[in-house]
């Protein structure tokens, strides 16, 4: 890599102004690049959601569930499938292989929906594929002071939404809160009777009156002209006059009123709002789109004085703190490297020449990032961070072997070229082995794939930017700013000389000693803790009121009131929305639950105060004694701690219920377990009605008693210029079951009780029906420390498979398997692909190595610092009481690059030496020489990490405080073990050789005495 040193010194003037290019193209980049949250990641999970109001959860699995489940079985990619159904919901969830390419999986389901009949009564099929892309960047609130009129929804949806669509890079705009008004007619069935008027007459009142129908064409008036025939009720009033019976109108025998729908329900701040949820495409900048949306509110609320509009979310904010954060850690980073070279060289003007490739390597990194359709987020700034202090540690050999160099020798312009040649090769190797780490991210599973690369490439882009940096702009700026320079006299320490003597001549003290520190950190990491990564930071409190399936909602809306309004009572409050009942904007992001839940997130002023307030909220749980309330912090990634889930699947129900309930009762005292859970918690009364079939026809008196019972549309009308549906109430609201038994309903003899014909059986049934992979299933769900889950996982598992010694586990029921899963079984598959990449990057560093120094024995002699760090890493991990995580695998993935240059660094002058010295001064000489430059990049490295010490965790960033302990104690241990063990280990591989020229030696020693 020489020949970099001397174009750049035939090309000066070209270096100069390419290094100001640089510059100039990393800035511009800065302020272009796409900024957002997260990179784009696939969720390897597709969900198929399906509503239908006032159909019960068994119907819902027969009609809905069961067909879907069949339809989707053959899927390709296909891990399992889930199905959720409830009253008025089903949901089925497709979990994909990791490598499945999602938008074609997507298609395929769409593809298969297609062909699959549903009924009339439910919604068209729903399909969910989550990205990360999909994480809004705003929820903007829009209020009117009239409430939700049809005119204000209308407005909203014609006037307001389009001026945020409008916005350079919004991608789509979701609106919650739009469920409209309708035409609610009641029918009294007193006056029905005294008119002997039918139910028929009343349902079919509608029918055909808003028409606009072509009658076709003829000539008159001697022209060609079309006819038509137009109906058109677009008032009330017209409505309340149509005829249902000779001499009677609607309005004689009902009371007709514009309605809200009362099973849903959004509010922002107090008040029914809408809550526009924003999402950005690709290419745009989530800040610069967050401003405009705020200036666009501006604008609104100065233009129309009947509403308000306002940002109360915004993932860009959280976005600009993340930059100002990394930003901060970057530049304390490069102060405390700065210090470093100061210190060790004590000279301004070394030191200047140093830290330039600090900048320059930024600025080029930046510039490929750019180019390469990568966006500046927290994982790319994550990765600037970690990488600073490794960018000056080849400019640091460099300037030191020049520095070494000028000692004794006179200052010329070819002194500096050979003092870069000099150490061209090892630097290039050290650098390329770091890198080379990172090529087997393949091998890790697509979701940690999609946010290590990212990663990744900014730490390839910077060490190959600040190597051509090395090998170019130091040795320039080198022979200009040196030339004249008074630089402090360097002596290698006798001291160490000494120690590396003594260790080579007391080899297997020293390999026993490394070998039992080695052998000592494998053990204590075998039994030390594994934990999820603790995205602990909140970015809202999320309140959950759950009540009983067979609450009625005007008490679930009532409570949901009464917490609403405690909340906004609460001085912490910025701003709340709440919502609950299901939805079609809901159904969008895949969101549907429980009709009688109801969710309230709160935006604090403070962060500081989350817990604060989440304590408060707790304390009102006696308020509210038929719910259960939760309240958690939480983030867009998700709120609270791990969950470990244990799937019991089976065909008969009552097995799975009490092989469930086995596993609560065995677990519940397991240390780490936060919470427990299962989902069939909630069960409701059932009253079926069994139809002889001698008397009635099941699906006639089905029929009957839906209209009877249920909201029936009757069809719509022109209300206001908007199109608004007409509904038919439920004609009787039977309180008891004397009353189903008679509900009167016509029969083949005429009309009698439905008790005439069918039998009332009550049940006590669940609510909710669950299937994996189209089998009956209950999921326990063990909320986890984050710190404990391998604990607790390990613990699980033994309670119920039992283990090789005393403990036989849970006596399974025939027909009934026990599967483990959620956190505690990606954590397993992360960690193994995290290892196998491990594995595959040290095959590749070995290759570059032997490539490098063209044998085996010197590349084998450095794999030997890879124990070292890992002696290193489980210490500082042992010391600073943190578990092992998935971040804290990434540091150790990257300590593989990290430590080896170092004794890359020293074999280079190793082999060197062996050109004019023996095996035995060759390796003393190059330890001393060498040893501050690698004391020195090892250092700069260590002090850049120390900001990442005191990060707290971010939503989503793997860079964290686990990564850094992992890197500064397994590079601060193995680069004082390699100045010792290395050698011992290299002489060892040349034991024979290095013992008989020191035996030469001795002898021609002794001769010339």
């Amino acid at each position: 890599m020489s020949w970099f040193t001397k174009w750049s010194f035939r090309n000066k003037a070209a270096m100069w102004i390419m290094s100001i290019l640089i510059l100039i193209m990393g800035v511009a980049s800065y302020f272009t690049l796409p900024m957002e949250f997260l990179p784009s990641a696939d969720n390897p999970q597709i969900s198929i959601i399906v509503m239908g109001q006032g159909t019960d959860s068994k119907t819902m699995e027969d009609q809905v569930t069961t067909p879907i489940e069949e339809s989707i079985s053959g899927v390709k990619g296909k891990k399992n499938i889930f199905s959720t159904t409830g009253d008025g919901y089903a949901k089925v969830d497709i979990n994909y292989d990791s490598k499945t390419d999602m938008k074609d999986a997507k298609q395929e389901v769409q593809e298969v929906l297609s062909n699959v009949h549903l009924p009339e009564n439910v919604s068209k099929p729903t399909v969910v594929q989550l990205n990360t892309s999909m994480i809004p960047i705003a929820d903007v609130a829009v209020t009117f002071k009239e409430g939700l009129t049809p005119g204000n929804l209308k407005f909203a949806d014609k006037k307001i939404v389009p001026l945020f669509k409008d916005i350079k890079g919004v991608a789509s705009i979701q609106t919650y809160g739009m469920a409209s008004s309708y035409v609610s007619v009641k029918v009294n069935n007193s006056l029905l009777s005294e008119k002997k008027v039918t139910i028929q007459s009343v349902m079919g009142v509608l029918q055909g009156q808003n028409s606009a129908i072509a009658i076709g064409e003829k000539t008159i008036e001697g022209k060609a002209s079309n006819i038509k025939v137009i109906g058109n009720i677009d008032h009330l009033s017209s409505l309340e006059n149509l005829t249902v019976a000779p001499g009677v109108h609607l309005k004689d025998i009902a009371s007709i009123n514009v309605t809200k729908p009362q099973d849903t329900m959004t509010r922002i701040n107090g008040a029914d709002g809408l809550l526009l949820i924003v999402t950005k495409d690709s290419q745009s900048n989530a800040v610069a789109i967050s401003k405009d949306l705020r200036d666009v509110t501006k604008k609104i609320n100065k233009k129309y004085n009947q509403l308000e509009t306002s940002v109360i979310v915004a993932t860009a904010d959280m976005v600009k703190t993340s930059v100002t954060s990394m930003m901060k850690e970057v530049l304390l980073g490069a102060l405390f490297a700065t210090i470093v070279i100061m210190l060790f060289l004590r000279n301004i003007r070394s030191t200047f020449i140093t830290i330039v490739s600090i900048p320059l390597s930024l600025a080029f990194t930046l510039f490929l990032l750019s180019r390469s359709g990568v966006t500046l987020n927290i994982l790319t700034l994550g990765g600037v961070a970690v990488a600073v202090g490794r960018l000056v540690d080849d400019s640091i050999v460099v300037i030191e072997n020049i520095f070494r160099k000028m000692q004794n020798e006179k200052f010329t312009v070819q002194l500096v070229m050979d003092a870069a040649k000099e150490v061209s090769s090892a630097i290039t190797a050290s650098t390329l082995t770091t890198v080379a780490v990172f090529l087997p991210i393949g091998l890790v599973n697509g979701g940690l794939q999609d946010f290590l690369m990212p990663f990744a490439l900014t730490i390839t882009y910077s060490l190959l930017a600040s190597l051509i940096v090395a090998l170019t702009v130091v040795p320039l700026m080198s022979a200009g700013l040196l030339k004249n320079a008074k630089l402090p006299e360097h002596k290698p320490s006798k001291k160490f000389i000494g120690l590396v003597t003594w260790s080579l001549n007391h080899k297997w003290i020293i390999l026993s000693l490394s070998f039992l520190l080695f052998v000592g950190s494998i053990g204590v990491y075998s039994v030390m803790p594994k934990g999820a990564v603790d995205n602990s930071s909140a970015d809202f409190v999320q309140t959950v009121l759950n009540y009983p399936n067979d609450t009625p909602i005007g008490e679930v809306k009532n409570g949901t009131l009464k917490l609403e309004k405690f909340i906004l009572a609460q001085k912490e409050v910025k701003d709340e929305f709440t919502m609950f009942g299901n939805n079609e904007d809901a159904a969008k992001f895949g969101a549907i639950d429980s009709p009688t839940k109801a969710n309230i997130n709160i935006v604090l002023k403070d962060k500081d105060n989350t817990d604060q307030l989440i304590k408060k909220i707790e304390a009102q749980k006696n308020q509210f004694p038929n719910a259960t309330l939760t309240v958690a912090a939480s983030s867009l990634m998700g709120g609270g701690n791990p969950q470990i889930t244990i799937d019991v699947v089976g065909d008969q129900l009552t097995k799975l219920e009490s092989v469930s309930t086995l596993i609560k009762e065995k677990i519940k005292e397991i240390d780490g377990i936060e919470k427990l859970a299962t989902n069939e918690d909630a069960k409701k009364t059932v009253y079926s009605l069994e139809v002889n079939p001698e008397k009635g026809n099941p699906a006639q008196v089905a029929q009957q008693l839906s209209v009877m019972l249920n909201r029936t549309p009757l069809g719509s009308m022109d209300l206001n210029d908007q199109e608004t549906a007409v509904f038919l109430n439920p004609v009787l609201d039977p309180k008891s079951p004397k009353d189903l038994k008679e509900i009167p309903i016509m029969t083949t003899s005429g009309p009698a009780p439905v008790s005439s014909v069918a039998k009332l059986i009550k049940e006590e049934k669940t609510t909710n029906q669950f299937h994996k992979d189209g089998d009956p299933y209950i999921q326990v769900t063990a909320t986890v420390d984050p710190k404990k889950l391998s604990k607790v996982s390990t613990e699980i598992a033994k309670i119920i498979n039992g283990d090789k010694k005393d403990h036989k586990g849970i006596k399974l029921p025939s027909g009934v398997e026990v599967f483990i899963g959620g956190a505690s079984a990606q954590q397993a598959d992360d960690f193994t692909d995290l290892f196998m990449t491990m594995g595959a990057s040290i095959g590749i560093v070995f290759l570059i190595m032997v490539i490098t120094f063209k044998t085996i024995r010197a590349p084998i002699s450095i794999l030997f610092s890879l124990p070292l760090a890992a002696v290193g890493a489980v210490l500082a991990l042992l010391i600073s009481r943190i578990t092992v995580d998935i971040t804290s695998l990434l540091g150790a993935l990257m300590l593989i690059g990290i430590v080896v240059t170092n004794a890359i660094v020293l074999l280079d002058r190793i082999k060197q030496n062996e050109q004019k010295m023996i095996i035995r001064d060759a390796i003393v000489e190059a330890a001393s020489i060498r040893m501050r430059p690698i004391l020195m990049t090892a250092v700069a490295t260590i002090s850049a990490m120390l900001p990442l010490l005191f990060k707290k965790a971010e939503t989503g960033n793997l860079v964290s405080q686990s990564l850094a302990i992992v890197v500064i104690g397994g590079l601060a241990v193995a680069t004082l073990l390699t100045l010792v063990v290395i050698p011992v280990i290299y002489e060892l591989f040349h034991f024979k050789k290095a013992k008989k020229q020191r035996n030469r030696q001795k002898q021609s020693g002794e001769i010339s005495v």
